[in-house]
């Protein structure tokens, strides 16, 4: 079982489960969540193209209890503060700190790190960006289902995330996934994109 006091570095061995795997692990839930990171780029493509060495799963914090109950098994670990490098256990029946947003998780204490749950907020039936309120979507938009019943980030809302900060692997993301768009979601993104990040490289490449 978890120890409570305990404090780990957030670096360490992944072994991911893969998407299926988090399907079955996550049947039954009774909170939404939705497959993340280039994950969900792959499932929207409907093809493997590359590496992947952690596996999102795009929770909201309104259904942090439910969340807890459902993993009561497994040892869960806040980034708490984000970006110090160092992870703490997650007891349950702690109500998270506003500024938690990643959960990490393994079966026990000797296993590795297996999934990460990443906290958004919600407004009744609108997602809300955690970067930029403004920035919003219909929950019932929010995400797609494959034809094996795996639910996952719509494409556009995961490359709004994978904006601000783009590396090689979310380039190769955006041009598998662009092309798929259609004029709603690619009209989203832009959208977003300009309020949040104006000027940003992808604007002019989503009108091509």
């Amino acid at each position: 079982m978890i120890n409570t006091n305990a404090t780990v570095l957030a670096r360490g061995p992944w072994a991911p489960l893969s998407p299926q795997e988090a399907a079955e692990l996550l049947a039954g839930a009774d909170f939404p969540w939705w497959i993340a990171g280039g994950y969900a780029i792959e499932l929207a493509v409907g093809e493997t193209y590359r590496e992947h060495s952690d596996l999102d799963v795009l929770v909201l914090r309104r259904d942090q209890a439910r969340i807890r109950r459902h993993f009561d098994r497994w040892d869960l670990f806040l980034a708490d503060p984000p970006g110090a490098g160092t992870l703490r256990a997650w007891p349950e029946g702690e109500d998270l700190p506003g500024q938690v947003h990643d959960v990490w998780c393994c079966r026990a204490p000797d296993e590795p790190w297996s999934v990460q749950l990443m906290l958004d907020e919600a407004d009744t039936d609108e997602w809300v960006s955690r970067r930029d309120a403004r920035v919003r979507r219909r929950l019932a938009q929010l995400g797609r289902v494959t034809s094996t019943g795996i639910p996952y980030l719509s494409p556009e809302v995961q490359l709004f995330y994978k904006a601000e900060n783009v590396r090689a692997k979310d380039e190769i993301d955006f041009e598998r996934v662009v092309p798929l768009l259609d004029v709603g979601q690619r009209a989203w993104l832009a959208s977003a994109l300009g309020l949040v990040l104006p000027g940003h490289a992808w604007l002019d490449r989503l009108k091509a």
